[in-house]
């Protein structure tokens, strides 16, 4: 299955360049729980301060499973609330979200 996600980042050059480092090696952890979830790839896109992904999934895979994978998680835990330094929700995001599930409107 094919996902598309969106979440915003900071507006501040710095932090966008130190988000962007931290994804240009992610920690080993990270990359592991995100496969075990069932995440076949993962791309992200940024333009401006607005980020994009792209992720392929198994048929495993579930959102509810990841969030309680995360959640079980501690190293992800400190990953996550690093880069919450770097991220800012998106202004339709409910309390506590953070990348949104975009709904595909066209394809060919």
């Amino acid at each position: 299955m094919r996902y598309a996600l969106a979440l915003d980042l900071k507006d501040d050059p710095a932090l966008i360049a130190e988000y962007e480092q931290y994804h240009e090696r992610i920690w080993p952890e990270i990359e592991a729980s995100i496969r075990s979830a069932g995440i076949v790839s993962m791309e992200i896109y940024r333009i401006g301060n607005r980020l994009f992904m792209i992720m392929e999934t198994d048929e495993h895979f579930s959102f509810e499973r990841k969030a309680q994978l995360d959640a079980e998680n501690p190293r992800v835990q400190v990953w996550e609330d690093l880069m919450w330094r770097y991220q800012q929700a998106l202004p339709m995001a409910k309390p506590g979200e953070k990348w949104l599930l975009m709904q595909r409107i066209f394809a060919l």
